[in-house]
């Protein structure tokens, strides 16, 4: 078979009536471009019809139309006049590189679809999170609130102003042993009553 037509362009233009279609395929057969020109004049018009019905966006649709008139080019030596007309057999290709376009774009869709909501970020709640917050720091008042006032303060100096226990124990104007014995004093309730496991 001949090369490829580089001749027509799409025209999407009116079938001519009375073309022997049947007699045009058996000429591309034999690798007639010019017989194939007056083929694609003829249908062209008509797959594109046929597309456009099925796939519904005319860009593609024109796409998909040369696709089918590119096939029908090179396969027309399969051509059999004892199974149906020529134009049945050309628009049979034609609906089916039509459907396949359709299925494939639907194809696209569910795979993106997919991964999209496998992928997605769960959304950050941020009233959750100022909730749990809020609650979180009530807990932790509670607990202080449970501590005696010397416990209170030595946890707090050391965990919440950042002090060491040399500088607790200054602060307290108490020996170093007696603020390290507050803290961990104060730490234990703070377990406890929070319900921390240790």
């Amino acid at each position: 078979m001949a090369a490829t037509p580089s001749g027509p362009q799409p025209s999407w233009g009116g079938a001519a009536v009375g073309t022997d279609l049947a007699g045009l395929l058996r000429a591309s057969a034999q690798g007639d471009e010019n017989a194939f020109a007056q083929l694609y004049d003829a249908v062209s018009a008509r797959i594109y019809g046929l597309v456009l019905r099925v796939v519904r966006d005319p860009a593609q649709s024109q796409e998909v139309a040369q696709e089918a008139l590119l096939d029908i080019w090179r396969t027309s030596a399969r051509f059999d006049p004892a199974r149906g007309s020529a134009v049945s057999w050309m628009l049979t290709i034609a609906h089916r590189k039509a459907v396949d376009r359709v299925r494939s774009a639907q194809a696209s869709t569910d795979r993106e679809d997919t991964y999209g909501s496998r992928n997605q970020e769960r959304t950050y709640d941020e009233t959750a999170e100022t909730v749990e917050r809020r609650l979180d720091a009530q807990r932790v008042r509670s607990a202080l609130d449970s501590l005696t006032e010397t416990q209170r303060s030595a946890v707090e100096l050391a965990y919440l102003g950042g002090y060491t226990h040399t500088e607790v124990a200054s602060l307290l104007g108490v020996p170093l042993g007696t603020a390290k014995t507050r803290i961990r004093d104060g730490l234990i309730r703070l377990r406890d009553s929070m319900g921390v496991q240790s």
